[in-house]
């Protein structure tokens, strides 16, 4: 997928009307991309709308008017922004106490490195790469953040296995193990990511 420029980021007045149609859009998208595994783990499989609709947020509810403003937030999301080939997540850990926070984040250090995707009738596994970056602005060796950069690439074979399905999102922490398998909507959406279209 081709990333964005600036020229695709609307001004704050242009993104005011068009945003209650463009939200619904990418809220109707996020319906196929979104990933519940285990009781507290969320990924969102992130597209090139996904991310406009996150840059155009970011600029509106921090008013962000400036070319160089903007550039910042297409530098820190256009890589979120997948390859053919290549599948992009966001992974929340979502907690909703204080309490919970203090529990968990501690115990899912390296949780992000710890996921993988099973394709095919073999189960093949994928194993997911975390962005060197954002890893080191993410994850301290006494507590993970609540919100992670997850990627996946695929070779040709393995996504003729993610073709044929079942696919299998799968966190192997040791303090945090559960699976999901894809539905076949949500694998049909991804495979547009990993073929470029």
């Amino acid at each position: 997928m081709a990333r964005l420029t600036i020229a695709d980021i609307a001004d704050l007045r242009a993104y005011e009307r068009e945003r209650a149609e463009f939200r619904a859009r990418v809220m109707d998208l996020k319906s196929r991309r979104r990933v519940h595994v285990g009781p507290v783990v969320t990924f969102v499989f992130e597209s090139r709308d996904t991310i406009r609709f996150q840059i155009q947020e970011m600029a509106r509810v921090e008013k962000i008017i400036s070319d160089e403003g903007i550039e910042a937030e297409l530098r820190t999301y256009n890589p979120l922004i997948p390859d053919p080939g290549h599948l992009s997540t966001t992974m929340f850990i979502e907690l909703t106490s204080e309490e919970q926070l203090r529990e968990w984040l501690p115990r899912l250090v390296g949780i992000e490195r710890e996921v993988e995707l099973r394709v095919g009738p073999e189960a093949e596994v994928v194993r997911c790469t975390v962005d060197p970056d954002h890893e080191k602005q993410l994850t301290r060796e006494e507590t993970t953040a609540s919100v992670h950069y997850v990627g996946f690439a695929l070779d040709p074979a393995q996504i003729d296995a993610f073709v044929a399905g079942p696919v299998v999102l799968a966190i192997t922490h040791p303090a945090y193990r559960h699976t999901l398998e894809l539905t076949d909507e949500t694998r049909a959406e991804l495979l547009g990511d990993l073929r470029g279209s």
